[in-house]
């Protein structure tokens, strides 16, 4: 329901008289009405009085929201100023932070030039004229001239050379520089000089060959250290100078002293008695032109001992000494000559050096001073070690033991290098000295002889293994092992190819030479030689079989032929015990070769023998009982098989041999006796 709706109803329910009185309830109605137009005309008389004020205080909001606008333009206005303002306050500020900053770092930069480049006076004074004849002056002057290097070498920016005052104090510095190397030089220069003369100092306790020292030059020196390294770093052409003077005068002192040891121990040793000697294990000892007793050839090593420990105190006392003093363990001087290697240009760059390429520059620099220093020690050592084989055919094995000693007690050093180098040498002789041994046994040349005996090769083995001794029982035994296993194998080898050019029959030379052989090589005891031992020992029995089969034969000659044919029947298929039955092998024909063979008959045969063995074997191989005893061993070995043949092929038949063993052990010893 509406509300006009609503109305109308609450009006209808108020005047429900109106059916019965409608004029009255029209009057009511026009009265109401005129009321309500009345109350309409004062409202809308009231309302506009409102609108006008309210227009006016619209306006009033008008006005007050320009001036608030137009305030607020004011404010923006001035915080757009405010704002520019801290920018440029913002930029000030900072600028002035670095222009702080810039200016503490110049004032650093200013502070640390004037500090690093303040040389004190006194310093100033000793670096101009230095004093290097007291102990105080040259401390002194040490401490000015590092003074000098930490100011030329300070860590100073590249462009602040270019400043005046700093090329200034460069050339004063320069100056003081230039004249305290000139001082210093020539302070050195006439003590190495002087030093060149030293007579040095030996140990009066030590007999035999000595070599002089001189720790009392280096005891002089060691306080010129630091000094030495500054010249290094100041001045580098200065330096070079210095160390070539000093390895010129000091090298000429040591090689007097090196030649003076050298040419002591040539003469210990002794003039050699021939010019070519000649000790070859092929020739007979008749044709050998040199043979060194044991006596001599101790004296030869003792000498060349006491000559190689004489040189390794002095050397290793120079190598440590030249390597403080010179510096020569630094490749490139850590702090570097600033103010003279830079003139305010670009700086000159160093490549550094990779370490192994650095430490082997170090070590040539240090090899290159000491081969200088002594110069002639190679020469020397070459003549002394010449004159030793010159004296003696096996030198090498005891000089290769004493320089293998000395490398390894003087390591990393000059000398240890020296006698490496040396020691190649040797070890070279010592091939040669073995393959010349190795082609003697096969170029042996024998005269034909009805007894040929032990080879020369063979003979002189002995004495070879005792002059190589020292060197099998030394660290460098590997060296000869390999040589002598070849050199004993060839002796084996070539004992065959000369005993078939010889009278004396092959059999007995192989016997006695492998024989000879082996009985050394037991003795030896060389381990390396255990097959060869072996392989002698196999050969000496095979050849002594061969020589027992060939010339033993068959004494019983005819019933050893009988005995084949009662053999050859078996293996046709007859029975053994029924040969018998065979009328050329019957026991009538048995016993009638049985009767050739009487026991005086047989001693005959077996004294006959033993003249022919002894005309082939000789008394130096001393095997004359040894194939005697196989002959009478073989001789049974042939009797107990005609005797087993006999029971075998006629049991029962009472046959049997004239003679027995006893009869046979009794005619060989009786034979041997006699002889």
């Amino acid at each position: 329901m509406g509300l006009m709706d609503l109305c109308g109803y609450r009006l209808m329910e108020g005047c429900e008289f109106a059916i019965s009185n409608a004029e009255g309830f029209m009057e009511i109605l026009a009265r109401d009405l005129s009321l309500l137009d009345g109350e309409n005309v004062q409202c809308v008389l009231a309302s506009e009085e409102h609108v006008e004020s309210l227009m006016e205080q619209l306006e009033l909001a008008i006005n007050e929201a320009d001036r608030l606008e137009t305030q607020l333009d004011n404010y923006d206005e001035i915080l757009c100023h405010v704002r520019d303002t801290m920018e440029t306050m913002e930029k000030k500020n900072s600028m002035n932070s670095i222009v702080n900053k810039n200016n503490q770092q110049l004032m650093g930069e200013l502070e640390n030039i004037v500090t690093t480049l303040d040389l004190p006076m006194d310093y100033q004074k000793a670096l101009d004229d230095a004093d290097f004849t007291t102990p105080e002056g040259l401390t002194f002057s040490v401490k000015a001239a590092q003074a000098l290097k930490v100011a030329m070498n300070s860590d100073i920016d590249k462009a602040l050379l270019q400043m005046s005052a700093v090329q200034e104090q460069r050339k004063k510095f320069e100056k003081y520089k230039e004249k305290f190397s000139r001082s210093l030089s020539r302070q050195l220069n006439n003590l190495f000089i002087h030093y060149g003369n030293h007579k040095g100092e030996a140990d009066k306790s030590v007999e035999g060959l000595i070599l002089p020292q001189h720790s009392g030059v280096h005891k002089e020196l060691y306080p010129y250290t630091e000094l030495m390294h500054w010249m290094k770093v100041m001045d580098k052409k200065m330096y070079d100078s210095l160390k070539e003077v000093y390895t010129s005068s000091l090298g000429k002192l040591y090689d007097r002293d090196l030649r003076g040891l050298f040419n002591a121990a040539r003469e210990k040793i002794g003039a050699y008695a021939v010019a070519s000697p000649t000790t070859l294990i092929g020739l007979d000892r008749d044709f050998w032109t040199l043979e060194t007793s044991a006596a001599d050839r101790r004296r030869y090593e003792t000498i060349l001992e006491q000559v190689l420990t004489q040189l390794e105190p002095v050397f290793l006392q120079e190598q440590q000494f030249c390597v403080r003093f010179f510096q020569l363990d630094v490749l490139s001087p850590t702090s570097k000559n600033t103010l003279t290697t830079l003139d305010g240009c670009e700086a000159t760059m160093e490549i550094a050096l990779p370490q192994k390429k650095m430490e082997k520059q170090i070590d040539e620099d240090v090899r290159s001073m000491m081969s200088t220093l002594f110069a002639c020690l190679k020469t020397e050592l070459d003549l002394l070690i010449d004159h030793v084989k010159r004296q003696d055919s096996f030198y090498c094995m005891y000089v290769l033991i004493g320089l293998n000693q000395h490398v390894m007690s003087a390591q990393s050093s000059f000398l240890s290098n020296t006698f490496a180098s040396q020691l190649v040498e040797v070890k070279r002789s010592l091939d040669q000295f073995m393959q010349t041994q190795i082609e003697s046994v096969k170029d042996c040349r024998l005269a034909r002889k009805s007894k040929v005996g032990i080879l020369p090769y063979v003979s002189n083995l002995e004495i070879f293994a005792v002059n190589v001794e020292c060197l099998l029982k030394s660290d460098r035994a590997a060296d000869l092992e390999k040589w002598y296993t070849r050199l004993i194998d060839t002796i084996i080898e070539y004992i065959p190819v000369h005993a078939n050019e010889q009278k004396t029959p092959s059999q007995v030379v192989k016997m006695e030479n492998y024989h000879h052989l082996h009985s050394l090589l037991s003795q030896l005891k060389i381990s390396v030689l255990d097959v060869q031992r072996k392989e002698t020992k196999q050969r000496y029995n095979d050849a002594l079989q061969a020589y027992v089969t060939l010339y033993f034969g068959r004494p019983l000659e005819k019933l050893n032929t009988f005995f084949e044919g009662v053999q050859a029947k078996v293996a046709s298929g007859v029975k053994a015990s029924e040969v018998s039955y065979q009328l050329a092998y019957s026991k009538q024909e048995l016993r009638k070769v049985i009767n050739q063979y009487p026991g005086s008959n047989v001693k005959k045969g077996i004294e006959s023998l033993y003249k022919k063995v002894e005309k082939h074997l000789s008394e130096e191989g001393n095997l004359l009982q040894v194939v005697w005893r196989a002959m009478q061993e073989e001789f049974i070995r042939q009797y107990k098989m005609l005797e087993e043949l006999i029971q075998q092929c006629y049991p029962g038949s009472m046959v049997s041999l004239e003679f027995s063993i006893e009869d046979i052990l009794q005619y060989f010893s009786e034979i041997a006796r006699s002889h």
